[in-house]
């Protein structure tokens, strides 16, 4: 993704902090597939998976300012400016396909830990968006877990999960999120399930929308960058990779097949209208 010269958005909030391990090839007598399978829930869902990994209770782990890295400098800026293309694509679309005014959110980076509204923030917890504060929240450390624990490389794959948190911030400004959540906490465990999976692939539309409206800074491979990541973070995949037969009725963001095609929809036709998966017949 060419980025130079792009500006970098004053809608980031930095945090420096530290105590959330990374963990190693074991964590909380987890083996190898176990680790990647929870650290998948964790990234792509939102729930705090901490306890999970090192075997301890719910308690978050206390804040320690610890050292900024060159990883954690690039990361940063690496966000701010994909942030910023996301406010000017939001604001452009927002005006012309839906005669309205744009408000984009702020983007919480951290390293370690922080707390957010809608709970605890870890390495484990990853990016996620919170409408209580109207916040998206995104652990550094992410990237190099998209990459080399995920298998879903490159900058694009990054920018490609950056624009989905914003497309629920988008999802939140249009009435669907809380729409959706009052109607989640009236029905069952499988009935709220499906509705997320609807929001989610909602949300991988709306960043397909996005990534066509920024096509002039894509390089070459970057489109089967974010269509592979949105592959590797499918709920069927995530299952199979932890030795699971894929159970439908559990899945909360929809298959790897289903992530892919509305990202593509998206893309392919630009339009905010076209992404309404509440209406459609097949997902």
């Amino acid at each position: 993704m060419r980025l130079r010269g792009i500006r970098r958005s004053r809608n980031v909030e930095v945090r420096r902090g530290g105590g959330a391990g990374r963990g190693g090839a074991r964590a909380g007598g987890l083996g190898l597939v176990g680790v990647l399978f929870v650290l998948g829930i964790g990234y792509f869902t939102g729930i705090d998976v901490t306890p999970l990994l090192t075997g301890s209770g719910g308690s978050a782990p206390s804040q320690q300012t610890t050292p900024v890295s060159a990883e954690d400098d690039a990361a940063t800026q690496f966000t701010a400016q994909v942030l910023a293309t996301t406010e000017d694509v939001w604001s452009k679309v927002f005006q012309e396909q839906l005669g309205r005014t744009y408000e984009p959110p702020r983007l919480v980076v951290f390293s370690g830990v922080t707390q957010s509204p809608c709970g605890g923030a870890s390495g484990a917890t990853g990016p996620f968006y919170c409408p209580v504060d109207e916040k998206a929240y995104l652990d550094t450390g992410f990237f190099t877990m998209l990459s080399q624990r995920m298998g879903a490389g490159g900058d694009f794959a990054a920018a490609y999960v950056i624009a989905h948190e914003v497309a629920h911030h988008v999802q939140n400004q249009l009435g669907i999120l809380p729409k959706v959540n009052a109607a989640r906490q009236q029905a069952s465990q499988v009935e709220a399930n499906a509705l997320t999976v609807r929001l989610e692939l909602m949300a991988d539309c709306l960043s397909g929308v996005w990534a066509m409206n920024v096509r002039g800074l894509m390089e070459r491979g970057d489109l089967d960058e974010a269509l592979n990541a949105a592959r590797k973070i499918g709920d069927d995949y995530l299952q199979k990779q932890a030795g699971r037969v894929p159970q439908p009725h559990t899945f909360t963001h929809g298959t790897s097949e289903q992530r892919a095609r509305w990202f593509d929809r998206g893309y392919d036709s630009g339009q905010v209208g076209d992404c309404d998966t509440f209406a459609a017949d097949r997902l």
